[in-house]
């Protein structure tokens, strides 16, 4: 099982390499003009997404889903970061070639970088949009693969997945029988919008992922539902992170994927009479009862965790319900 932190340092470590990794895309995604070598400042950002992923996914997955819950505040790169390692997962498990997987994550990385200030302002604004602003985000696909080119960037399935991807005519049949610019730009399409369905806006509470999920499948039932269920395979219905209500009315946040989406192992920091537990204990659902009633948003949690102390529960036997 992952998703297992031995010591409180060896949690600071990785919670500060994904922050590294979250605050070192900001920059080149802020101010690409300062950025040399630009190509390759995203190939070494991808290479370490990489490398934390394959340390640990489960972990990777609740810290990044914490973060994406919690605040709107420095929103575009954490969502270029989300929607990146999404793709990766989703690009494994649709056995995607490996130059289309490069191209999507990168793809995803900077989807959004002729608005990543906008961006970041829209989230934390509560009024919606002005015409000035509208503008700006129709015309952000087009306007970020002319700044991609202008640094460099010559892989024509990246470019043409960022001009594609919010393009609602990405075809309509089999994954597998269309282009790969259309591939890609779907698929990121629909990663692109789970990613901004859970995470809050000032105007705005984020969903819960499990509705996000829903939203993601159903709206794509005309257009084949490949990438959403490769999405709910590679996260689960209750990705690690997520907070869920228990049918004893228990709350618990889950910290591990097993093979069944819609069983994972949790955390219950909160009993059935609602007891805070010190310390909290690890749930398996395979094991059986109690299941899981209901998503929770992150806004109705309103009390601090050590999620340190619940990431190295599976170290302990004797904290296994």
């Amino acid at each position: 099982m992952s998703a297992i932190v031995q010591t409180e340092d060896e949690y600071e470590d990785l919670l500060g390499l994904w922050s590294d990794l979250e605050a070192g895309l900001g920059i080149v995604l802020g101010n690409p003009a300062s950025v040399q070598e630009f190509e390759q400042r995203v190939w070494q950002y991808d290479r370490w997404l990489q490398a934390l992923l394959e340390r640990d996914t489960d972990l990777g997955l609740y810290l990044l889903f914490q973060l994406a819950t919690n605040s709107a505040v420095g929103y575009s790169a954490l969502h270029a970061l989300v929607s990146a390692m999404l793709c990766h997962l989703v690009a494994s498990g649709l056995a995607l070639p490996g130059n289309e997987r490069d191209s999507l994550v990168h793809a995803a990385m900077t989807m959004n970088m002729a608005m990543t200030a906008l961006q970041d302002q829209l989230a934390v604004q509560s009024e919606r949009p002005s015409a000035e602003q509208q503008n700006a985000i129709q015309a952000h696909s087009a306007q970020g693969v002319l700044l991609l080119a202008n640094f460099g960037i010559v892989d024509k399935l990246w470019l043409d997945t960022v001009a594609l991807h919010h393009n609602e005519n990405n075809g309509q049949n089999a994954l597998a029988s269309m282009t790969p610019a259309n591939r890609l730009a779907r698929i990121l399409q629909r990663v692109d919008r789970y990613a901004a369905m859970i995470s809050p806006r000032k105007s705005r509470e984020g969903r819960t992922t499990t509705d996000s999920a829903n939203l993601i499948i159903a709206n794509s039932k005309a257009q084949q539902d490949e990438v959403g269920q490769a999405l709910v395979a590679a996260v689960g219905w209750y990705p690690p992170g997520t907070y869920v209500r228990l049918d004893n009315q228990a709350l618990a946040v889950v910290t591990h994927r097993t093979g069944l989406p819609g069983q994972p192992v949790v955390a219950i920091v909160i009993n059935e009479a609602g007891a805070l537990l010190k310390p909290p204990r690890l749930h398996r659902l395979t094991d059986g009862s109690p299941g899981i009633k209901a998503t929770l948003t992150t806004s109705a949690v309103n009390f601090h965790l050590n999620h340190h102390l619940i990431l190295r529960l599976g170290a302990d036997p004797s904290l296994v319900s």
